[in-house]
């Protein structure tokens, strides 16, 4: 899955992270990684308003 499609097909950011770093940084690769992205993306998404949505890790 791309990570586009993952974002606009409802499979969320984890799933976009998985697509783009897969065992980099998913299933206990990088944790501190993971958790750093999600709380950027949370960041981004409340400069326009928006929700960052469900399935946030992979």
């Amino acid at each position: 899955m791309t990570p586009h499609h993952a974002m606009v097909s409802g499979a969320g950011f984890g799933e976009a992270i998985r697509s783009i770093n897969g065992s980099l940084e998913c299933n206990g690769g990088n944790p501190g990684q993971v958790r750093s992205r999600i709380n950027s993306y949370q960041s981004f998404v409340q400069i326009p308003g928006t929700a960052p949505g469900g399935n946030l890790g992979c």
